[in-house]
């Protein structure tokens, strides 16, 4: 019977980690994310973008653009550089475009010499990725070809500039940009009439980008369109899923919408970003094979002869950091920090980012400030590990009489289950007390891995040695000979690198130390699991297997000190394993 039992053990463990990776690709798909880029690229370059429809006001002409080449593009001219503390770029005067930014602070790989992030990149080049300013006139969006006339050559916190033009009805138009010391622009379209007669004119703004350098959407962070609408965060959609729908027009009045990726937002804000400013559409749209757009388009205002307009609104482009959202949330956006995607449990997530950099301020290195968190967390459950054990070493000494129980009872099980019930009542024992240490952990556990995959600060952040990136597994296999031997382990359980080998021996040493379980299966499965945690957690973030490492060292040193406080306990158990190796 128990050679069954281990067999069956062994099929399902085995049959576990084969399907892991499937299973992590579905909930945490971030670490198939390069492979994944590269063939919806190659899907993108294979299907043909039709004719882009017409949405309210006429803000159309979405055509399939000539492929240019990045470089071509950006020295082509007609352009006002941008440049401040955190981005750099420039505008297009050709369509009054901000299609090129760069942030400084932030590099594509964990290389030193590794240039910028690019967000964003002119219309045509492979990373398409704009925003557009202009206006709707008497119900036909003006050219997105047109030339814009700039009185200023640098956009800097310190220097705005106004693009200006006017039509052949005298209808002067003008868009003045101003940015702030992060990553905030503010577009000011004004109109001034001075024209013969009344004209009704829309201000619009849209950001367009292809999909192909987006993240991959994933049940622990979205990547695609997002909003509050309403006071209401809205991102229940891929890009895959956009466009199979077509366009999406979220329900209430927008307080800022745009496209999320992991680390990066772009986002529209009109108004002051409390949703009172009057729209005609404001929502998403597929435009075919890989590009989607967003459109925010205002409501038509008659501006009469002599007359002028002005309509404000807000362009984010750069990094997700918490603290920046956070401010500009104060500031008036609603919801704005909702751009990350915390979730549920964003007020236990917070408190553990906001500790993470303060014991980084400390130590100046985000791993040992895993460590110390870790420190932190297991001092703060030790009162409880400490009921725990006492609980334990109850148990251990009414196990004589729950077995007396349990053999006079043995033909009425309801009867039984009472009786032990009331044994539990006067020794005044909890059989669960035993398992609130790992309850507690759990979402522990699930708030720092959030942390690690979502707040920006643990982006390319090493530890020592080879762990050059906290938030992305560890690069070294054993295959390879950590890294010895000259070729690339393939993704997926295989990729068993060191920290996930000291995950499996720290695991084992915890297993030991518990009491040995009665059942003959649970003692398989306890030798077992340590071995298929090992195989699991390996693709995880290399901070996270640093948090679980140190936090089963300490519960090594606690299980050794309560030992020592609760000998019989230690005694128990040790009989208990002594009778198991003689059997």
């Amino acid at each position: 019977m128990d050679n069954r039992n281990l067999l069956l053990a062994v099929v399902l463990s085995a049959l576990l980690i084969l399907g892991w990776e499937t299973g992590l690709r579905y909930f945490y798909p971030e670490a198939a994310m390069t492979s994944q880029q590269s063939e919806q690229a190659r899907r993108a370059e294979t299907v043909a973008a039709p004719a882009a429809t017409t949405v309210a006001g006429n803000l159309g002409g979405d055509g399939a653009a000539r492929k240019v080449d990045l470089r071509t593009s950006l020295g082509g001219g007609n352009r006002v550089v941008i440049d401040t503390p955190r981005i750099a770029g420039s505008i297009n005067l050709v369509g009054a475009r901000i299609d090129d930014i760069t942030l400084k602070n932030y590099r594509e790989t964990v290389k030193k010499n590794s240039g910028p992030v690019r967000l964003f990149a002119p219309e045509g080049t492979p990373g398409q990725y704009f925003a557009e300013f202009g206006f709707v006139a008497g119900g036909q969006r003006q050219p997105s070809n047109l030339l814009w006339q700039a009185d200023g050559t640098r956009l800097t916190p310190t220097t705005p500039v106004t693009l200006t033009r006017t039509d052949a009805a005298g209808i002067t138009y003008a868009i003045r940009f101003a940015i702030d010391a992060n990553y905030m622009i503010t577009a000011s379209q004004s109109v001034s009439n001075a024209g013969a007669g009344a004209a009704v004119i829309q201000p619009f703004a849209l950001i367009k980008r292809t999909s192909t350098t987006a993240t991959v959407d994933q049940y622990i962070s979205h990547s695609g369109p997002v909003g509050v609408f309403g006071d209401t965060l809205w991102d229940p959609h891929s890009y895959d899923e956009l466009a199979e729908i077509g366009n999406e027009t979220p329900a209430g009045a927008p307080d800022w919408l745009g496209f999320t990726d992991q680390y990066w937002l772009s986002a529209l804000v009109p108004g002051d970003g409390r949703g009172n400013v009057k729209v005609e559409n404001a929502g998403f749209r597929a435009l075919g094979g890989s590009l989607f757009r967003t459109d925010l388009l205002y409501s038509p205002v008659t501006v009469p002869a002599g007359a002028t307009m002005t309509q404000n609104t807000r362009l984010y482009a750069g990094a997700k950091d918490s603290r920046i959202l956070d401010s500009y949330e104060d500031g008036g956006i609603s919801n704005f920090g909702l751009a990350i995607s915390w979730g549920w449990f964003w007020f236990f997530e917070k408190p553990i980012l906001w500790l993470l950099r303060t014991l980084n301020g400390l130590v100046g290195n985000f791993g040992v400030a895993i460590i110390l968190l870790t420190v932190v967390i297991r001092g703060l459950m030790f009162p409880i590990a400490q009921k725990g054990f006492a609980s334990m070493a109850a148990m251990k000494a009414v196990q004589p009489r729950m077995k007396e129980i349990q053999e006079r009872f043995k033909d009425d099980k309801q009867r039984q289950q009472q009786e032990i019930m009331q044994l539990y009542k006067d020794e005044k024992v909890n059989p669960l007390s035993g398992c609130l240490p790992m309850l507690i952990q759990i979402p522990v556990f699930f708030a720092l891995y959030k942390v690690l995959v979502l707040a920006i600060e643990m982006r390319h952040e090493p530890f020592a040695l080879w762990i050059k990136d906290l938030s992305a597994p560890d690069p070294a296999h054993i295959l390879n000979l950590f890294g010895l031997l000259d070729f690339t382990v393939p993704a997926g359980f295989l990729a068993i690198g060191p920290l996930a080998v000291l995950l499996g021996i720290t695991m084992w040493l915890t297993f030991r130390l518990n009491p040995s379980a009665m059942d003959p299966v649970q003692k398989q499965m306890f030798a077992i699991m340590p071995w298929i945690l090992m195989f699991v957690m390996a693709p995880f973030a290399a901070g996270l297997l640093i948090y679980w490492i140190t936090s089963n060292l300490l519960t090594v040193a606690q299980q050794s000190y309560l030992y020592s406080k609760h000998p019989q306990l230690r005694a128990a158990n040790e009989a208990e394993k002594l009778k198991a190796a003689k059997g």
